[in-house]
C-alpha cells in the first residue's frame, strides 16, 4: 500500500521499532442512549448509531485519529471477515481534524 506521497509506508531495516505490532481502534458511529434504555436493553436489542453503512469509519491509534476508510468484506478463506479501504490518511504533523 502506498502512502499519498507515493511512499510504500515500510519502516527502514535499521529502526528497531518497525516489528512492534500496535493496536488500530475502528470507530464505526457512536449512541447516546439514556440510561434508562441501556439498562431496559437484552439480547436481540438494537442500538441506534449516529452513522450510516455506507459512511467512512475512523481508525485511531489511542485516542489519535490516523485514518478515514469504508469496511469492506474480504473474499477468501474466511467468509465475513471485514477490512477496512483507507481513504485518508493523516500527515501526523497536523492530524485529519
Amino acid at each position: 500500500m502506498a502512502d499519498t506521497d507515493g511512499s510504500t509506508g515500510q519502516a527502514e531495516p535499521g529502526n528497531a521499532f518497525s516489528s512492534v505490532p500496535i493496536e488500530i481502534t475502528i470507530s464505526v458511529g457512536r449512541a447516546r442512549p439514556p440510561i434508562r434504555e441501556l439498562l431496559q436493553m437484552g439480547e436481540n436489542s438494537v442500538l441506534t448509531l449516529d452513522r450510516r453503512v455506507d459512511d467512512p469509519v475512523e481508525l485511531y491509534v489511542g485516542d489519535r485519529l490516523i485514518a478515514r476508510g469504508h469496511l469492506e468484506e474480504l473474499q477468501g478463506d474466511v467468509p465475513g471477515q471485514l477490512a477496512v479501504r483507507l481513504t485518508e490518511i493523516s500527515n501526523f504533523a497536523d492530524g485529519l481534524e
